[in-house]
C-alpha cells in the first residue's frame, strides 16, 4: 500500500484501522501479530476506569479478571507476557450516562491448570491493553496465586506454670499458606483480643503475651490460623498462674504459759499472705516460734522488827512501829498482814503531865551518838568485804547456774590450768566454728570445776551433744588413724594412718544437719543433693588429708549437671570450694554413682551441691510406701514417700513411720526425676472396690515441679485414707502409681494382711555396721598396715621413667587431678585413703591386688629389657611379679590380715 493510503489490519478476528505514512511491505490480511501499539495523534489515550486485581485460586475454582477503560475501540489481556486468545475474552459495550462516552468491559478467567502449568520466573499474571483513536494504555499488572493452608503448624504453644505476675509468652508459628494465615487466639473457646485488654498483646509475631500474670489468666489457650482457605487450630496449652504461699505478720508472743518460773513463749504466723493457689509452693521456715521465759514468782511481803518504843509522850503514850520490808513485796506479791504501827500507855494509868526537860535531852543525845557509831561499823564492814573480794577470792563456778562455760581469772596457785587456757587461746578458734550442740569453746574459756580430780576439757577431749537438728558421732584417734561412721546415713570420715601426731590423742566429731539446710542456692537451679556433713575439731592439725564420703541422689553425668562442693564460712555463708570436674590442689572430690568421696585438709561444714546444665539431668527419688490402722478400727492410712536417694534422707522416713507406729508395706524403688519442670503424680488404682472405701478427690494427688526438685533432702509424702465396708475384711491390696509428667513411672504393689497386730521390720535398707560408729587402728582399714607401708615406700620412689604413684593412680582409676597427689608428702598413701573410702562397704581388696600385679608384670617386662642391655648395672629398679616365694610387694598377703606380718622382703 502506498503512503496515506487507506487499509484493514486483520488479527484475531477484529478489524483496526491503520493509518500509513509511508510505503510499507504489507503483511497478509489474516495476519495474527497484534501491535503493542498503534500511530496516535495528539489527544486523550484510553483511560482505565478498572483494572484487574491481584487474586486467589481457591481449590478448582477458576477467577474472573475485568479490566473497564474510555474511551476503547478494542480491550485485550496479556499474560505472561502473551497474547490471550480472543474466543477467552467477554466484551460488552455501554453509553456512560454522565460522559456520554462509550465505555468498554472486557472479561477473562484463568483456571488452576494455567496457573500450574506456568513455569517462569515470576508469578502468574495477566495486564490488559486498550486502544483508542488516539492511541494505547496498558493496566497494572495483577498476579494469579493458588491459595491453600497447610494443616500442620510450624509451632504448637506449650503449656506453662507461670507465678503471679510473671509474663506469659506462648508461641505459635502458623501453617505455611497463601496468602499467608492471620492468627487469632482462643482462651477456652473464646477469643482473646488486645483491643479490650491492655494486659495482652496479641501482635508480636503471631505470639500471645500477657505482661503481668493474674490468676484470671489460667485456662485452656488454642492458636487459630486462617486463610480465604481454610481454618486450622493448634494443639492446646494449658497455662497454670499459681500463687506461691507468703507468710503473714508474726503475731505478738504469748504470755509466759507458767505463773511461777521457767516456761515458754509462743507466736505464730500463717501461709495465708498469701494463700498458695494452683500447686503454688507452700512457705518455708517455721510457722511457730517458741522461746523459754521466766516468770518471776511474786513474793509476799514480810515485816520487820519493831522499832523501839518511843519515850512516853504528854499524854502518858508510847508508840512504835515496822516496815513491811522483809522481804518487800515484788512480782504481784501480798503486802504484809496487820498493823504497821501500835500504841500503848506507858505509865501504867499513872499519868504524869510534867517531866524534867533536862533528862529528855540527855536521852535523845545518847540515842544520836549510838546510831552514828553503828553506820560508821557497817560502812567499815562494807569497805572489807569490797577488798577481800577482788584479792582474796578463788574461782567460782557460775556454770553449775548457768548451765554454759564461762570465762574467767586464774589466781597463782592454779597455774597449770592457765597454761591450759593459753593453749585454747594460741589457737585461735572462736567458740562460734563449732556446730550447735558441741559444748567447747577455743579462744579462752574452759570448763569450771568445783573438783580437780573430775579433770578439764582439754582440746584432746570435746563433748558431742547433737541437738535435734543433728545427728553425730565421735571417736579418739591417735597415729593409726581411724573411720568414723554415721549408721544408715551413708556419711563416713576416714582418718588415715599418720594424719594424726603419735602424742597425745585427738577426740574427733562428726555432725549430720538434720534440719533444714543453710547452704544458699540459687532459686530454680541449684540444688542440695547430699546432707550437709560437720567434721573437726576446728584447728586440728592434720598431716595428711581426711577422706569423708557423702552420699548423693544424682545422676552423674557432666553434660547435665555441674556439681560443686561448698564450705560454710562466717556468718552462715557458704563458698564454692571447687567443682567436681575442675583441677584443684586445695581439695578431692571423687564422684561415683551414689557417693562422692572427698579428701580434705580443712575442718568445717561440708555440702555437695548441683546446678542442672539441661532438662535431662537428673535426681534420684526413693518411692516407699507405709501403712498403718486409723483411730477407728475401720480406717487404714497408706503413706507414700517421696525423698532424695541418700540413706540418710530415707532414715528420716522411717524414723517418721517408726513414731507413727507404721508399716513398711513394699521394697523402696528408685525413680529417676529429670529436671524438666513437670509435676510428680501419685495416684491409687486397682483397689478393691467392693470391700473398700476411698476418700472423695483423693485417688491422685500432684506435687509441684519445685515441691520435688528443691526438697533438699526433706521428705514429701502424701496420704490416702481407706474405709473397709465390713470387719471381715482383713485383706488389702492395691497399686500406687508415682509419675512424672511426661517421665518415667514406677509402681508400688501393695498387698498386706490389715488384721495383724505387729509385723515384722524390713531391715533391707539397713548397713550391716549399722551400730558401729567409730573404729580405731588397723581394724578401721581393709588393707594392712604393713602391706600398706611397703607400698607407699614403693610407689613414692622416683624411677628413671617417672613417678611410680601416678602409675598406681592410673591403674585404681584415681589418675584425675594429679596436682593435688603431686604435693602431698606421700601421694601412694593419700591414694589409698582414698581408694579405701571408695570401697569401704564392699571391702573387696581385688581391684587392689589386680592392679598391682599388673604393674608388676609391667616392671618386670622393663628390667628383662633393661637388663639385656646393661647386663652388668646394679641399680635397675626391681619389682616384679616374682616367684610364690616372692609376690609382688606381699600380694599372697594382701587378701588375708593375718598373715599380713609374713610378707617377703623385696627390693625397691
Amino acid at each position: 500500500m502506498c503512503a496515506m493510503t487507506k487499509g484493514r489490519y486483520l488479527s484475531l478476528g477484529f478489524v483496526f484501522l491503520v493509518y500509513c505514512t509511508t510505503c510499507t511491505t504489507s503483511k497478509g490480511a489474516t495476519g495474527d501479530i497484534l501491535p503493542d501499539s498503534l500511530p496516535s495523534v495528539p489527544g486523550t489515550l484510553p483511560h482505565f476506569m478498572k483494572e484487574p486485581e491481584d487474586a486467589y485460586i481457591i481449590k478448582s475454582n477458576p477467577i474472573k479478571l475485568l479490566c473497564r477503560a474510555v474511551p476503547a475501540l478494542q480491550i485485550f489481556f496479556k499474560c505472561n507476557g502473551e497474547w490471550v486468545h480472543q474466543n477467552e475474552h467477554v466484551s460488552r459495550e455501554y453509553m456512560d450516562q454522565n460522559t456520554g462516552l462509550k465505555v468498554r468491559e472486557v472479561l477473562i478467567n484463568v483456571s488452576r491448570q494455567q496457573v500450574e502449568d506456568f513455569h517462569g520466573p515470576e508469578d502468574y499474571w495477566c495486564l490488559c491493553v486498550a486502544w483508542s483513536h488516539l492511541g494505547t494504555s496498558k493496566s497494572r499488572k495483577a498476579t494469579v496465586h493458588i491459595a491453600y493452608l497447610r494443616k500442620n503448624f510450624e509451632q504448637d504453644p506449650q503449656g506453662k506454670e507461670v507465678p503471679i505476675k510473671g509474663m506469659i509468652v506462648l508461641h505459635c508459628r502458623p501453617p505455611e499458606g497463601v496468602p499467608a494465615a492471620e492468627v487469632e487466639w482462643l482462651k477456652n473457646e473464646e477469643l482473646v483480643s488486645s483491643l479490650t485488654d491492655d494486659n495482652i498483646d496479641t501482635r508480636a509475631d503471631h505470639n500471645l503475651i500477657i505482661n503481668e500474670a493474674r490468676l484470671s489468666d489460667s485456662g485452656n489457650y488454642t492458636c487459630l490460623a486462617s486463610n480465604i482457605v481454610a481454618k486450622r487450630r493448634s494443639s492446646t496449652a494449658t497455662v497454670v498462674v499459681f500463687v506461691n504461699g507468703g507468710w503473714s505478720l508474726w503475731t505478738e508472743w504469748s504470755p509466759c504459759n507458767v505463773p511461777c518460773g521457767r516456761g515458754v513463749q509462743k507466736r505464730s504466723r500463717t501461709c495465708t499472705n498469701p494463700a498458695p493457689l494452683n500447686g503454688g509452693a507452700f512457705c518455708q521456715g517455721m510457722s511457730v516460734q517458741k522461746i523459754t521465759c521466766n516468770a518471776l514468782c511474786p513474793i509476799d511481803g514480810g515485816w520487820e522488827e519493831w522499832s523501839a518504843w518511843t519515850l512516853c509522850s504528854v499524854q502518858c503514850e508510847r508508840q512504835r512501829g515496822r516496815e513491811c520490808n522483809d522481804p518487800p513485796p515484788r512480782h504481784r506479791g501480798k503486802m504484809c498482814d496487820g498493823p504497821s504501827d501500835t500504841t500503848e500507855n506507858c505509865t501504867g494509868g499513872m499519868c504524869s503531865q510534867s517531866m524534867d526537860g533536862s533528862n529528855d535531852v540527855a536521852l535523845y543525845s545518847g540515842l544520836g551518838a549510838g546510831i552514828i557509831a553503828v553506820t560508821v561499823l557497817v560502812v567499815a564492814v562494807m569497805l572489807y568485804r569490797k577488798n577481800q573480794s577482788d584479792y582474796g577470792v578463788d574461782v567460782i563456778d557460775s556454770s553449775a547456774l548457768t548451765g554454759g562455760f564461762q570465762s574467767f581469772n586464774f589466781k597463782t596457785t592454779r597455774q597449770g590450768v592457765a597454761d591450759r587456757a593459753e593453749y585454747h587461746a594460741a589457737k585461735g578458734h572462736p567458740p562460734e566454728t563449732f556446730p550447735r550442740g558441741l559444748n567447747r569453746d577455743y579462744s579462752n574459756s574452759t570448763v569450771e570445776r568445783r573438783s580437780t580430780k573430775k579433770g578439764l576439757l582439754t582440746p584432746n577431749s570435746p563433748h558431742l551433744n547433737p541437738t535435734k537438728d543433728q545427728l553425730g558421732t565421735t571417736g579418739v584417734f591417735g597415729h593409726l588413724g581411724g573411720r568414723l561412721v554415721v549408721p544408715n546415713t551413708g556419711v563416713s570420715l576416714l582418718v588415715p594412718h599418720g594424719a594424726i601426731a603419735e602424742d597425745p590423742t585427738s577426740e574427733m566429731f562428726m555432725v549430720i544437719n538434720q534440719g533444714e539446710s543453710s547452704v544458699q542456692t540459687e532459686e530454680g537451679f541449684e540444688i542440695l543433693l547430699g546432707p550437709e556433713v560437720t567434721y573437726g575439731p576446728p584447728g586440728i592439725d592434720l598431716s595428711r588429708p581426711v577422706a569423708m564420703t557423702i552420699a548423693h541422689c544424682a545422676e552423674v553425668d557432666a553434660d547435665n549437671w555441674n556439681v560443686q562442693l561448698k564450705r560454710k564460712i562466717q556468718d552462715n555463708k557458704w563458698e564454692e570450694v571447687m567443682s567436681v570436674e575442675d583441677e584443684s590442689t586445695s581439695c578431692y572430690c571423687l564422684m561415683d554413682s551414689s557417693s562422692c568421696h572427698l579428701l580434705l585438709d580443712q575442718p568445717g561444714s561440708y555440702a555437695l551441691v548441683g546446678e542442672p546444665l539441661t532438662q535431662a539431668a537428673v535426681k534420684r527419688l526413693k518411692l516407699a510406701v507405709f501403712g498403718s490402722m486409723g483411730p477407728n478400727p475401720m480406717d487404714y492410712s497408706l503413706r507414700v514417700y517421696c525423698v532424695d536417694d541418700t540413706p540418710h534422707a530415707f532414715q528420716g522416713v522411717v524414723a517418721t513411720e517408726t513414731c507413727r507406729g507404721g508399716q513398711l508395706l513394699e521394697e523402696p524403688k528408685i525413680l529417676p526425676f529429670r529436671g524438666n519442670t513437670f509435676s510428680l503424680q501419685v495416684s491409687i488404682q486397682d483397689v478393691p472396690q467392693f470391700l473398700w472405701n476411698i476418700k472423695p478427690f483423693t485417688t491422685c494427688q500432684e506435687f509441684s515441679f519445685s515441691q520435688v526438685w528443691c526438697s533438699n533432702q526433706q521428705p514429701l509424702h502424701c496420704a490416702f485414707s481407706l474405709e473397709r465396708y465390713s470387719p471381715t475384711t482383713t485383706q488389702f491390696s492395691c497399686k500406687i502409681s508415682v509419675k512424672q509428667v511426661k517421665g518415667h513411672e514406677q509402681i508400688l504393689q501393695v498387698y498386706t494382711s490389715v488384721a495383724e497386730s505387729k509385723k515384722e521390720s524390713v531391715l533391707f535398707f539397713m548397713q550391716t555396721d549399722c551400730t558401729v560408729t567409730s573404729q580405731t587402728g588397723p581394724k578401721a582399714f581393709k588393707i594392712p598396715l604393713s602391706i600398706h607401708q611397703r607400698i607407699c615406700a614403693t610407689f613414692d620412689t622416683a624411677n628413671t621413667k617417672g613417678k611410680d604413684w601416678q602409675i598406681l593412680a592410673q591403674k585404681l582409676h584415681l589418675d584425675r587431678n594429679l596436682l593435688y597427689f603431686a604435693k602431698q608428702q606421700s601421694p601412694s598413701a593419700v591414694i589409698l585413703s582414698l581408694w579405701e573410702a571408695q570401697h569401704q562397704d564392699t571391702g573387696d581388696l581385688d581391684s587392689l591386688a589386680s592392679a598391682l600385679e599388673e604393674i608388676g608384670k609391667i616392671q618386670s617386662k622393663s628390667t628383662v629389657a633393661k637388663s639385656h642391655e646393661e647386663p652388668e648395672s646394679d641399680s635397675v629398679h626391681h619389682f616384679g611379679t616374682g616367684s610364690p616365694d616372692n609376690p609382688v610387694c606381699g600380694m599372697g598377703e594382701l587378701t588375708n590380715h593375718e598373715t599380713a606380718n609374713s610378707v617377703p622382703e623385696y627390693t625397691s
